[in-house]
């Protein structure tokens, strides 16, 4: 799946010579908590959020620094801090050169994206334009979608058997673990050689449209010694 299938276009942005006051009346306004900033002919060239009205003078919540750090802190770097937060343009308080996503990206390189610079939302650009934009929500949509609505027929067990077999074919914690359905409820047996393996078998079955309980037979191998011990309950909902 591509990031252009779940992002949110036409993108809702502000140019970078709107006032701070705008900006935020128009995040408060929309329910949004960060905007792209975007020029008259369409060019990405920051972003302003929610974070960058924190530090704002009006509010009494400027930078405050102990005077042994202040002295190790540059002039540049003061004034700059004193534009940011007492700028009345969004230009003046964006983070320039935004993290930006191609449309045709794939959405496992959107979350890896997403996880490494532990942002929220990413705006999709098409040669250097914005087109769109990508939020963690986007990705939860997508995933109610691809979630079946529907479960086959209860004597489809060989198919329901087959998939959970397949899926656990592709697990290296898995190597041991066997499967049989009879009217929608899959048996786990075999073994396992660490108890969060358990878990994750219940995961595989649970997934496959049709499975209506998991009984688990699974038994635990402590590694080092050897031992043997059987769930407690061979019923796992």
């Amino acid at each position: 799946m591509r990031v252009s299938e779940i992002m949110t276009s036409p993108v809702l942005g502000v140019e970078p010579s709107a006032s701070v006051a705008d900006a935020a009346k128009l995040m408060l306004g929309s329910h949004v908590s960060g905007l792209p900033v975007v020029t008259s002919d369409g060019h990405l060239v920051g972003i302003v959020t929610e974070g960058d009205f924190m530090r704002r003078g009006e509010l009494g919540t400027t930078r405050k620094r102990p005077r042994w750090l202040q002295f190790f802190i540059s002039p540049g770097k003061d004034a700059e801090e004193y534009v940011q937060s007492h700028g009345r343009r969004v230009q003046e308080v964006m983070s320039p050169e935004p993290v930006a996503i191609s449309a045709e990206a794939s959405l496992a390189d959107l979350v890896e994206l997403m996880i490494a610079r532990k942002i929220k939302r990413v705006p999709v650009v098409d040669k250097d334009k914005l087109v769109g934009i990508v939020a963690r929500s986007d990705l939860m949509r997508a995933m109610l979608r691809a979630i079946p609505a529907s479960a086959p027929a209860a004597n489809d067990d060989n198919r329901i058997r087959q998939a959970i077999a397949a899926e656990l074919a592709k697990q290296p914690w898995s190597n041991a673990i066997r499967v049989e359905v009879d009217h929608g409820i899959a048996e786990l047996s075999g073994a396992i050689f660490d108890e969060r393996a358990r878990e994750a078998a219940r995961v595989v079955a649970e997934n496959v449209p049709g499975v209506k309980n998991v009984k688990d037979q699974l038994a635990w191998i402590e590694p080092l010694s050897g031992i043997y011990i059987l769930p407690e309950s061979s019923n796992q909902a």
